[in-house]
């Protein structure tokens, strides 16, 4: 897979293209969040500056666990350990300064980023790609005190073990329960790729079993595609219960396994809550989020509260990209060439972004969705897009398979070195 350099545009090109006037030592880059676009954004900052940028990364977890293709693993396609991804390459080969610790408040005025192990990691400029939390209250009945009962699995790792292993447990002729989020939300595809990977499972393993998806959207990512699939694969086993039949009044019963739905009391056996998602809590703490998300200039990602500081992936408010790894990997990009121009006056090109977002609904049948995209001044704007086709042959779906485990090879490659 190709990786093309890219900046950004306009007058905020230009007031930050001249080097900073720095004191002793080199500019300081720091980074909190070690996923597609925090990892992407520190090893490109380190590469492409050869040494001339201290680069700091954040991140609690050793071993990070991509959330895409996280569904594959519940569908059996792909082993757990697949997903999971070191630290190491980006340390050793890029010099980048990795942290193991929670980052957990930002002074602006100071420029430092307090750590709960204890001490300050001082910065230049700051980039923050945390990815989601969710949304208190946002499904009644629920809350991450709940989350061993009835998993979100919404952030790669342990939670989506925890699911699997709840699915393979059904009793037969059981019923999984998924509560789907409102808009918007990580990977628009991802809780109807998870329906397709647990029917496909359930099909091999507990045939009678039944899979209901309470929804508050009217439609969703590649519905068209997905309700093909499902007739196709899985006749008979998923139902989809969306707002004008109560899917937007939910209640979860966690201690007793029901889902109340506009009022009728439905028992399960397995229930995934995918609960509404805001910018993980250090934007809060970093004062740079406007209710759930955290508001970008398109050109730099830098976040509209503060210069020094850059926002990516699904913490942010940008336009008309979906959340998702491949998002957050272009606009790392983008944004590491601002911090460059910013510290060191290199040369910058215009912000340019692309997305695309496959999804697995059964064997071989693999389905895509993406674009291409500018900045404008208010947003990043889409220029272009495509999407796969109703009735597709057997050998394109398989094909388009095939060009997803590529591309999660090429971007974790791109991400970690």
């Amino acid at each position: 897979m190709t990786f093309h350099r890219r900046t950004f545009l306009g007058a905020t090109a230009a007031s930050l293209a001249a080097p900073m006037v720095m004191g002793q030592g080199s500019p300081r880059v720091v980074v909190i969040g070690g996923g597609a676009g925090g990892a992407t954004a520190a090893r490109y900052v380190a590469k492409d500056s050869k040494g001339a940028i201290d680069v700091t990364l954040i991140e609690p977890s050793r071993s990070y666990y991509t959330c895409f293709f996280s569904n594959l693993y519940i569908g059996g396609f792909r082993e757990l350990s697949s997903l999971a991804h070191s630290y190491g390459t980006l340390a050793a080969d890029y010099g980048v300064n990795v942290v193991h610790d929670w980052a957990i408040g930002i002074d602006r005025d100071a420029k430092t980023v307090s750590l709960a192990g204890g001490g300050q990691v001082p910065y230049d400029r700051l980039i923050l790609s945390p990815g989601i939390d969710f949304v208190d209250g946002s499904v009644p009945g629920w809350s991450l005190a709940a989350q061993n009962a009835m998993p979100h699995a919404y952030k790669g790792g342990s939670q989506t073990e925890l699911l699997k292993a709840q699915v393979e447990a059904m009793p037969q002729g059981g019923v999984f329960a998924m509560i789907a989020p409102p808009n918007p939300y990580r990977c628009p595809p991802g809780p109807y790729e998870r329906v397709s990977m647990v029917a496909h499972k359930l099909k091999a393993e507990n045939p009678t079993a039944k899979i209901l998806i309470v929804d508050p959207k009217e439609k969703y990512s590649k519905q068209a595609l997905f309700e093909e699939g499902w007739q196709a694969h899985y006749g008979g086993m998923i139902e989809r219960i969306g707002p004008d039949f109560g899917g937007a009044s939910v209640e979860v019963r966690p201690d007793a396994m029901e889902v109340v739905i506009d009022g009728e009391v439905e028992k399960v056996d397995v229930c995934n809550v995918i609960p509404a998602m805001k910018a993980g809590r250090i934007c809060d703490l970093a004062g740079v989020s406007e209710g759930n998300w955290a508001p970008v200039v398109p050109a730099t990602m830098q976040a509209r509260a503060d210069d020094n500081i850059h926002v990516l992936g699904d913490a942010t408010s940008q336009g008309d990209m979906p959340k998702s790894g491949f998002s957050a990997n272009s606009q790392a990009k983008v944004a590491a060439m601002a911090v460059r121009g910013a510290l060191t006056g290199s040369k910058v090109f215009p912000a340019r972004f692309s997305n695309t977002c496959w999804s697995l609904i059964d064997s071989d049948d693999g389905v895509k969705v993406g674009a291409t995209y500018e900045a404008t001044e208010e947003k990043i704007s889409k220029v272009d897009g495509f999407i796969s086709q109703r009735g597709e042959d057997a050998d394109l779906r398989k094909a388009t398979y095939e060009e997803s485990l590529g591309w999660y090879a090429g971007i974790t490659a791109d991400m970690f070195g």
